[in-house]
């Protein structure tokens, strides 16, 4: 019997919903601007990777 994980889950689900909007970001191609200062898309391109293998890592440990 295995021992479910639900806050990696819900972890694993946020992280991937983050991966989602960013790699949306980088589809429409709208601006963000923070304090006045424009964000360029390679902040979106390392966010998606970054929150992409976050996620990818936190579902298979859920799987354990």
């Amino acid at each position: 019997m295995t021992d479910r994980k639900p806050f990696t889950l819900i972890a694993a689900a946020i992280f991937m919903l983050m991966a989602v909007v960013h790699a949306y970001r980088l589809a429409v191609g709208f601006p963000i601007v923070i304090g006045g200062q424009p964000v360029g898309q390679a902040v979106s391109w390392v966010a998606l990777i970054v929150t992409a293998g976050l996620s990818l890592m936190l579902f298979r440990e859920a799987r354990l």
